[in-house]
């Protein structure tokens, strides 16, 4: 007897569980740059900066036009959508669907042709706007759209969107600027379209194509003349308007078309010729109203960006420490708002005179000696820093109301620009609410939001009449709906309404034209889904948050944990590839899993339940976080202050709880309790490095990496034999309570005995305190707080802080050497503590450069330092000096004394970052880190230059990776005391 044949299962379940294997299968044997089919890396990619989030099928990182090609082909096999992402920073959800997500700014983001004498470039799609202009700078060029997303932004995004920028008025948008376009059909076929002789370079099915769409453009000519807005920031709907002239650039067809069309592989751009100087005047104004019927006539005079910054920004921004010194800077008095006026040019002497024309024309409109001139280069991109960050300004606030993207960008002449924001204000008033603005006055186009509470139907009914009342007043004005971030899910709605029927029905012709089986980013322009459908947001009918136990931290001024994450708005600051310090992970891996909003954004799909039970505690998780180098940069640099580095203590503390804490964990967390006793072992303990196999199996058995070099251990600095007491402390400010970290009390002692002489020669009187009857010295708990040991590190803290408050109390001042273990006394102690423990150090713990440049510029100090000589200092900020805007001071410090040169290094985390260079499986990343800027820097230094850095690390770093000797400031000042 025959055995029966195995049965197939049928369900619709089983069946699509195997086409889904299948799919994924096929793709990746096809895909060299990878593929990546996880729940916790779709859900990454599940988000834009919008509302939205819609988990995708998988996502691929091409790395090649043959990567693309094969997905898409192997794609419209298995009927699979696909959808082209570049940073990921649209408002609308662009580059977000249920289908396969292509990444093309990890791998394919090369410059392929590129010619000064021309002026133009050809570069891949998932270029960063930045990276180009570094290059094409060079050379006095300059892609010339620049959005506020400029540092990570894509040529491919900017094309897809049809970006535009400030500079808008002078330059025009992205379309205007694109002079040809390589890609590839929803099918993998490919073309190129351009504006010379495209019969003759396009295939034969482009040439049918686009032959019938010129016949279609030309068909609706008078529709086009009629409808389309008379309004420079229109990007709504198809570029059909670019098909009308006699020689048409029938590339433009696709700028614009958010990835509906096809997928450009190649993008070739005009340059143009970087000014030689800008100017810029601050106009102040009493009210937002006569902001916007002065713009007008500030055009008039000619500049090239006339930009807003309302109210909202200027008050939140004072709150933020990365901005509150520009907005001192650049404000006299208590305006309600400001306009951002630039002028550019070759002549500055022609532009110091345009800043007395718009002084005399404020002064014509009312507004007499309301400009601040702002003329210097660094004090203008200060700025445009603020004036870039004004989105994530105002999404900082620490509510479940946020300002929503919906009605973002559209734009109306501008001689409507003032009933128009008055209209949209009333509008907000009678649904309850108020909105935030920013951006382009200049053209009309008025970055503006409703405050909502998204995580509601009510927030999702409100938005939905916003936007339908909204859009008849554009219409009334003769504006454009969409202005600038283009339609996506949140204004595709609202294609046909601003067009009517009949160019609608042509723009379907247009989709169907090039992908007739809608498997590109589909839902988007035509057949659009619905805005507020509450199925495709971020916050889900149902959604709430929970973490497994009792937070670890207090999370209070968040209203809880869940809300610290999703302070993340996706805006992407984080992704930037230079400049300030986050996120160095990122930078070494280009990886969105390596990233503060890649992390925010599991973290919160994790707490909420969407990536399955336990998620939160898994080793999934552990792996999103372990490449966090707990630099803090993203609480500084993230305009909305996502600290990744307390949010990586809490998932530490639950997964040890969970998981058990490793042996080379343990020895890290435990070092203040065990260094004592290693000091006195120091010749049998430092064996390590001199022996090779030693350090072969401490990698082999600890995980700490033979390629480094680990700290000596040596005699330590210690405390007098009789320790102070409160009474020897006479409150006039000159007591100090001298900090000794472990890893300088054990590690490098003549830093703290350096900073003693420095700090008595000065007339300081230092104090050296004691814990207990055991005399084991003070700790700050961080060893501990990087491995999530949160009761420990409490347990450290209470204990010095018992024995510093006696001498905090009677006057004196706690100073320290180590920025980690300074700042704690700043920051995690306030999340570890109450407030009662706590409040009395408020003020009263710095470092070593703070106390020195605090009591000069209070004029109760004078150095006592002789002549430098001419010595070259070249300086290394460790991260949380950054973060908590330290750098300042030691600059200030370092430049107080005579002759010496001062020298800072731009970089980012130099790669060590306590204890996570030391581990074998995060040296290659730890080095690259170390390579972006820094070492980099320190190897073309002089050989006679002297390297700074306050980070006990960072030296370590230097040391390893660069083979020079940096030391602390105390050692430098120490070297020219008098």
């Amino acid at each position: 007897m025959n055995a029966p044949m195995p049965q197939r299962s049928t369900t619709p379940a089983a069946r699509a569980v195997a086409r889904s294997q299948a799919f994924e299968s096929a793709l990746s044997k096809a895909m060299e740059g990878g593929t990546d089919f996880g729940a916790f890396t779709r859900g990454r990619y599940a988000t834009d900066a919008s509302i939205y989030q819609i988990m995708p099928t998988g996502v691929a990182y091409p790395k090649s036009a043959d990567d693309i090609a094969a997905a898409l082909q192997i794609a419209s096999e298995h009927g699979v959508p696909v959808i082209a992402r570049g940073g990921g920073t649209s408002q609308n959800g662009q580059p977000i669907g249920r289908g396969l997500i292509l990444d093309m700014s990890r791998h394919f983001n090369d410059m392929l042709d590129y010619d000064a004498a021309a002026r133009t470039v050809t570069v891949r799609p998932g270029m960063v706007l930045n990276t180009l202009n570094e290059r094409a700078r060079q050379d006095g060029l300059f892609f010339p759209v620049e959005p506020s997303t400029a540092s990570r932004c894509t040529i491919g995004g900017m094309c897809g969107n049809n970006s535009s920028g400030a500079r808008s008025l002078r330059f025009g948008k992205t379309v205007d600027n694109v002079l040809a376009m390589e890609g590839l059909m929803h099918d993998g076929d490919s073309f190129r379209l351009d504006a010379a002789h495209w019969s003759e370079n396009a295939s034969p099915r482009m040439r049918e194509i686009m032959s019938n769409l010129t016949a279609l453009a030309d068909t609706h000519r008078e529709r086009i003349d009629e409808i389309f807005p008379k309004v420079q920031r229109r990007v709504g709907g198809y570029n059909l308007d670019e098909l009308l002239p006699a020689q048409p650039n029938l590339s433009r067809l696709l700028v614009g078309s958010e990835g509906t069309l096809a997928l450009s592989t190649a993008v070739t751009l005009k340059l143009s010729t970087l000014p030689k100087h800008r100017v810029m005047g601050v106009c102040h104004f009493p009210d937002f109203r006569s902001a916007m019927e002065t713009t007008q006539h500030l055009v008039a005079l000619g500049p090239v960006a006339v930009e807003l910054v309302d109210n909202n920004v200027l008050v939140m921004g004072a709150d933020i420490p990365a901005f509150v010194r520009t907005i001192s800077d650049i404000t006299k008095g208590t305006p309600n708002c400001l306009l951002l006026c630039e002028f550019a040019g070759d002549d500055l002497d022609a532009l110091k005179g345009d800043l007395k024309r718009l002084d005399q024309c404020m002064a014509d409109h009312g507004h007499a000696d309301a400009v601040v001139e702002v003329v210097e280069p660094h004090r203008q991109k200060a700025v445009w820093g603020v004036r870039e960050a004004c989105l994530n300004i105002m999404m900082s606030m620490k509510s479940e109301g946020k300002p929503v993207s919906f009605i973002e960008d559209c734009a109306v002449p501008l001689e409507h620009l003032a009933d128009y924001t008055d209209g949209i204000t009333d509008l907000f008033e009678r649904h309850g609410t108020r909105g935030t603005w920013y951006a382009h006055a200049s053209v009309g186009c008025l970055h503006v939001r409703p405050i909502l509470n998204m995580k509601t139907e009510e927030g999702a009914k409100t938005m939905r009449a916003i936007a339908e009342e909204a859009a008849e007043l554009v219409r009334k004005y003769k504006g454009s709906f969409s202005g600038e971030h283009g339609d996506g899910i949140s204004r595709s709605e609202y294609v046909e309404p601003m067009f009517g029927a009949e160019l609608t029905r042509a723009f379907e012709q247009v989709k169907d034209s090039f992908d007739p089986e809608n498997r590109l980013n589909p839902g988007k322009i035509v057949r659009p889904l619905r805005m507020d459908d509450r199925d495709l947001m971020r916050f889900k009918p149902g959604y709430k948050t929970k973490l497994p136990a009792e937070p670890a931290l207090d999370w209070s001024d968040w209203g809880g944990f869940g809300g610290a994450v999703e302070m993340c708005n996706n805006n992407g600051t984080c992704r930037k590839l230079s400049g300030g310090t986050m996120c160095p992970s990122y930078r070494a891996t280009r990886d969105e899993q390596h990233l503060t909003r890649g992390r925010a954004n599991t973290l919160r799909l994790a707490i909420s339940g969407q990536l399955g039970e336990d998620a939160f505690t898994s080793p999934e998780m552990k792996e999103t976080m372990d490449l966090c180098v707990s630099c803090k940069g993203c609480k500084r640099d993230c305009p909305t202050g996502v600290d990744m580095a307390r949010m990586k203590i809490e998932v530490l503390h639950h997964y040890h709880k969970r998981h058990g804490l490793p042996l080379r964990e343990r020895l890290i967390a435990y070092m203040p309790r065990y260094a004592p006793f290693a000091a006195r072992l120091a010749p049998l303990v430092n064996l390590r490095d001199k022996l090779p196999f030693l350090a072969k199996l401490s990698e082999q058995w600890l995980g700490f990496s033979a390629r480094r070099t680990l700290p000596q251990w040596r005699k330590p600095w210690v405390e007098d034999r009789a320790p102070a007491v409160p009474q020897d402390v006479k409150g006039d400010g000159r007591d100090i309570v001298l900090f000794g970290d472990t890893f300088n009390r054990y590690f490098e002692s003549e830093n703290l005995e350096a900073a003693e002489r420095v700090l008595v020669k000065a007339g300081y009187r230092i104090h050296r305190v004691t814990v207990g009857s055991s005399r084991r010295p003070m700790c700050c708990g961080r060893t501990y707080l990087a491995s999530g040991q949160t009761d420990e590190a409490r347990a450290e803290l209470r204990r010095t802080l018992g024995a510093l408050r006696p001498f905090v109390d009677a006057g004196a001042r706690v100073v320290g050497l180590e920025p980690s273990c300074m700042f704690t006394f700043r920051d995690e102690m306030t999340a570890l503590l109450p407030a009662e423990e706590t409040g009395f150090m408020a003020g009263k713990a710095l470092i070593f450069e703070e106390l020195l440049a605090e009591d000069i510029a209070a004029g109760t100090l004078t150095l006592p330092v002789g002549d430098a000589g001419g010595q070259t200092v070249h300086v290394h900020g460790h991260c949380h000096q950054k973060a908590f805007g330290a750098m300042g001071a030691v600059e200030t410090v370092l430049r107080g004394v005579p002759g010496l040169d001062v020298q800072m290094i731009e970089s980012s985390c130099c790669g060590m970052s306590g204890a996570f260079g030391y581990a074998a499986k995060n040296y290659d990343v730890s080095m690259k880190m170390g390579e972006a800027a820094l070492l980099p820097a320190v190897r073309d230094a002089a050989p006679d230059a002297l390297i700074v850095a306050d980070g006990t690390s960072c030296r370590h770093q230097i040391h390893d990776g660069a083979a020079r000797e940096a030391i602390h400031v105390a050692l430098v000042l120490d070297r020219y005391l008098q």
